[in-house]
């Protein structure tokens, strides 16, 4: 009796290991993959919450799990975009800056880069604040043009490029309408002769060639002034600016008559610098 109870015991006792054994054995350690899905869905979810906060941290985090992972440097990119999300561009910037120091063969540097100039171009102003963000911007579409020509991000790029030019010019137009009206002469011209220069396509080039015909005529430098008038006429004969310009002449300017011009799709400017030799 001793023996049966012995053995059924026995039994019983490896019927349980064996299952026990069997309950280990099914389960499994989740997969890298598995857990970084896991957190960038739980980063994401966040992010479309409004919490950009927590979910910058979440991206950070699978950064920081699993850094030798491909969706590492993409992690520290969407970390830095929730933060741009809400405007919290410095945050954004320091992400962005970390990540293109650490990430340097990453297939995404141009988006880095563009977002980086989004950060400071968003945060611009007027013309008369503080040119950094505004220099900043510059810069960084610069790089994503120059480095990245055949992307969305370039033809983007090169628009905002245009608008910054615009909000330069202006700035230099304040500058110089001030030392106009300060009666003084020589740093007006140098702030009238950058636009020109400097930014030739934007909307300012008409009246800082007026401004100039005008300033130099004051000062007695006729020739240097029929040569602004020149090229004032040459490039914009329907100008209001070119009527202005003729009136400082009168009889002495022949003035071309602009009625009988019209124009001929989007030809390219001549050179400034050429006509001023």
């Amino acid at each position: 009796m001793r023996k049966l109870i012995l053995i059924l015991l026995s039994f019983f006792l490896l019927l349980s290991c064996s299952k026990d054994e069997k309950k280990i054995t099914l389960i499994e350690e989740k997969s890298q993959d598995l857990q970084l899905i896991e957190i960038y869905n739980e980063a994401i979810a966040e992010l479309e919450r409004g919490d950009v906060i927590y979910a910058a941290k979440k991206f950070n985090e699978a950064e920081l799990i699993f850094p030798q992972s491909k969706w590492a440097p993409r992690a520290s990119l969407m970390a830095a975009y929730a933060y741009y999300s809400q405007s919290y561009f410095s945050r954004s910037i320091s992400e962005l800056e970390r990540y293109l120091d650490k990430y340097k063969k990453d297939p995404n540097r141009d988006y880095a880069y563009y977002l980086l100039a989004l950060c400071y171009y968003d945060q611009i102003v007027d013309e008369k604040k503080d040119l950094k963000s505004i220099v900043d911007s510059e810069k960084y579409f610069k790089i994503v043009i120059n480095n990245y020509p055949n992307t969305d991000f370039a033809i983007d790029s090169e628009f905002k490029l245009q608008v910054i030019n615009e909000i330069l010019a202006s700035k230099e137009m304040y500058l110089a309408r001030f030392y106009v009206d300060k009666e003084k002469w020589i740093p007006a011209s140098n702030r009238f002769k950058k636009i020109v220069n400097e930014y030739s396509q934007t909307i300012f080039v008409e009246e800082a060639l007026h401004r100039l015909v005008e300033i130099n005529y004051r000062i007695g430098l006729v020739d240097e002034s029929k040569k602004y008038a020149s090229l004032l006429g040459y490039n914009y004969k329907s100008s209001r600016w070119y009527e202005e310009s003729y009136k400082i002449f009168n009889k002495d300017y022949v003035k071309i008559s602009a009625r009988n011009n019209k124009k001929k799709g989007n030809k390219l400017l001549k050179s400034f610098k050429e006509l001023l030799k």
